[in-house]
């Protein structure tokens, strides 16, 4: 029998969202049975090695190298989830969205208050992403086939997300798991 494949990435975002995937706690194990990880710091493959059933997608995209990232789990992926606030709107990344980034630059490297930079160099090299104008929301930049909001997403919503679209079975959601008051 061949397993569902599952990856995950973080882009712009705390990591927090896989902090709750980790958080399924010992249903690691039971989903560990029902999936195959592929390009996940949960097996730390780091290239895709084959198509995948199912992608996970924390933080949004503030810079080319998320961009580029979320286009090629869009092209690997048959299913692709955003996962919590980052990857659905933004998330506090996002509140930079109304300073351009010669400001958030200069902020940053020039003028903080702890900033300690005597000849005022920016990072400048052409490995480094190029900063995008503002942080995009997943949805914003591919097609996103489900979206399971939260700061983080409780482990619990993740759990039944995941089962349902492993087992096929259309389950509903418990209001509960979705809410935040």
């Amino acid at each position: 029998m061949n397993k569902p494949v599952v990856a995950t990435a973080s882009l712009a975002g705390c990591f927090g969202c896989h902090m709750s995937l980790l958080d399924i706690d010992e249903r690691l194990v039971e989903l560990i049975d029902l999936v195959e990880f592929n390009k996940s710091p949960i097996d730390d493959i780091k290239k895709f090695t084959k198509d995948v059933d199912i992608g996970l997608i924390e933080g949004g995209c503030c810079n080319t190298e998320n961009v580029e990232v979320l286009k090629e789990f869009r092209k690997k992926c048959k299913t692709l989830i955003s996962l919590g606030e980052c990857a659905i709107m933004g998330g506090l990344p996002a509140l930079r969205n109304d300073i351009t980034v010669s400001e958030c630059l200069a902020e940053a490297y020039l003028d903080g208050p702890t900033t300690v930079n005597e000849h005022r160099i920016l990072p400048n090299d052409e490995e480094l992403p190029i900063i995008l104008n503002k942080v995009y929301p997943c949805h914003e930049v591919v097609k996103m086939d489900y979206f399971l909001p939260g700061c983080p997403p409780s482990a619990d919503l993740i759990w039944e997300a995941l089962v349902a679209l492993i087992t096929g079975e259309e389950k509903e959601i418990p209001y509960a798991l979705i809410k935040y008051d």
